[in-house]
């Protein structure tokens, strides 16, 4: 049976070296027999901003529709996004808040502290890029764009293991060294 691979894509510059790093994982998954779906949330069409919070329903635009569907459709979700300023970008942090809410990727139980994590049975990899060396931002920043993605959004949500793949410093990197990241996510995908 065909594994089943949504990658998601949260730079915001169509054309990015992010949008190259998710179409070699794809190539390298399908290589290995993996059904994948590409979502560039550059190209989608919604209000970024969680109006109200939880407080009220906002409906969800068709694209935000589509993109809850290819969640629940997939076994194995990849995330391809730069850090920026320590974290995500805004406007993949928008389609987290607006699409992984309550009812659909948890809920909230009446009584106690605890939840329901409606998204188990998945796996996920982070795919980060950024312009400072991998190391800095482990042991001098904290890594907290990758703790707020990694326990905070999938695993409160059920998904796991969640592995991570760091490529820095993408700003001074050379063409071989950017050759050599491409090659390591088409392997990433490969072995997924």
């Amino acid at each position: 049976m065909k594994k089943r691979v949504l990658i998601v894509v949260g730079n915001p510059t169509p054309g990015s070296f992010d949008h190259a790093l998710a179409g070699q994982y794809a190539e390298g998954a399908r290589e290995n027999g993996a059904e994948v779906r590409l979502l560039a949330v550059d190209a989608l069409r919604f209000d970024p901003i969680l109006r109200g919070g939880y407080h009220s329903v906002q409906a969800l635009e068709e694209d935000l529709a589509k993109a809850q569907e290819a969640i629940l459709w997939a076994e194995h979700l990849v995330f391809v996004y730069p850090v920026w300023w320590g974290t995500m970008p805004a406007l993949l942090k928008g389609f987290i808040d607006r699409v992984f809410l309550p009812g659909f990727a948890f809920r909230y139980r009446e009584k106690g502290a605890f939840w329901d994590r409606l998204l188990t049975g998945r796996s996920a990899e982070l795919i980060v890029t950024m312009d400072s060396p991998p190391w800095y931002y482990r042991w001098f920043a904290g890594q907290p764009g990758h703790r707020m993605m990694k326990r905070g959004v999938l695993e409160f949500c059920g998904v796991k293991p969640v592995g991570i793949t760091s490529f820095g410093g993408v700003r001074r990197s050379t063409p071989e060294k950017r050759a050599s990241w491409l090659a390591k996510a088409r392997a990433l995908g490969k072995a997924a």
